[in-house]
């Protein structure tokens, strides 16, 4: 039996495939809540913007709920704002969010990184607010960044529709599009390496809602590859939906894991990963965390434990009113899993 290891060692173990005392609870994407911004006065939009509220609301993650990972980047709109778009800055109830009816781009050429970009309000919030974190937590839990795929962030400059209809029209410019703007993943996503992220989540919303899984392997299997490559820590590949179709070629795309989605059954997508890629999920959002309890928490706990899932996490960024309880029965289902089956 492995001796009891720090959080962050657990974390890192697990995306690399070494021996860990026990699965590792994270969130990748978002832990924050209403409940949470209360209890230490960081609340929406602020904690966005401020470093200072940033470190103190990612905080709870693992000081409150007892997860093994901090994640201070709450949205997916932190490079969007310091390239320029117009974004909707939300109260403490909601994410803040681009507001697409007003592209700020047309073609790759229009795609310019900004002399300020680093220095920006929205972008210097999370790496001042990962160097907090690393110089509190960092011994203890495991510091994980977020840098927005050009998939993404091609919705955010150019418009969903317009980009959509572009893959399909002109599949050269599209690549184009995304070789551009994957500079921007980089950039961001180093500078939070050098702010002392251990790790990155890479969201790069190519989802089976709206595109195929040949969409994946044909624009973006590259790019994630070269990403992998490029950003020197362990890569956590985000995408929500349902993503089966398309795990066959995440699994070689050399990120660390797939966070995955409630609508994609783990012990199939454990299946068809074939252990080459970590898989990190899946517990509900709206249905389980949001509006049942404890229980079903504990029955969607087991079932990814039961298909062997590296790290135990909610699906996405949870709601923001989802109840702690729900929450702190997700690394308390972990616990109990993991003690009956030493006793088996």
């Amino acid at each position: 039996m492995t001796k009891e290891m720090k959080p962050r060692d657990r974390v890192l173990n697990a995306l690399a495939g070494l021996p860990v005392d026990r699965t590792p609870v994270a969130n990748p994407t978002n832990i924050a809540t209403v409940e949470l911004m209360d209890l230490v006065g960081a609340p929406f939009p602020a904690a966005c913007q401020d470093p200072n509220l940033n470190a103190e609301l990612a905080a709870t993650g693992y000081t409150e709920l007892g997860f093994d990972s901090i994640s201070p980047y709450f949205s997916i709109i932190q490079e969007s704002a310091a390239l320029g778009c117009d974004i909707q800055w939300e109260q403490k109830d909601n994410w803040p969010t681009v507001r697409m009816t007003n592209p700020i781009w047309d073609t790759a050429k229009d795609v310019k990184i900004p002399n300020n970009f680093l220095e920006h309000r929205d972008t210097k919030a999370i790496t001042k607010s990962i160097e907090i974190l690393k110089k509190e937590y960092g011994k203890e839990a495991a510091i994980i960044g977020k840098t927005m795929g050009p998939w993404t962030l091609a919705y955010h400059v150019f418009g969903v529709e317009k980009f959509l209809l572009m893959s399909i029209d002109d599949p050269s410019a599209t690549m184009d599009c995304l070789n551009a703007l994957k500079e921007i993943s980089v950039l961001y996503g180093q500078a939070q390496i050098d702010s002392g992220a251990d790790v990155l989540t890479f969201p790069d919303h190519a989802t089976g809602d709206l595109v195929s899984g040949e969409y994946y392997q044909r624009f973006l299997l590259e790019i994630h590859q070269e990403m992998a490559e490029r950003l020197k820590v362990p890569i956590i590949l985000h995408i929500c939906g349902n993503t089966l179709d398309r795990l066959g070629f995440i699994a070689e795309s050399k990120m660390a894991a797939m966070h995955f989605d409630s609508k994609n059954d783990p012990q199939k997508a454990a299946e068809i990963v074939n252990g080459k890629i970590k898989l990190i999920g899946n517990i509900n959002n709206p249905e389980t965390l949001y509006s049942k309890g404890p229980q079903e928490v504990r029955e969607e706990v087991f079932r990814c434990m039961d298909a062997g899932i590296e790290m135990i996490a909610p699906e996405c960024a949870i709601p923001l009113a989802t109840k702690l309880e729900n929450l702190l029965e997700i690394p308390r289902a972990v616990k109990q899993w993991e003690l009956h089956n030493e006793q088996k």
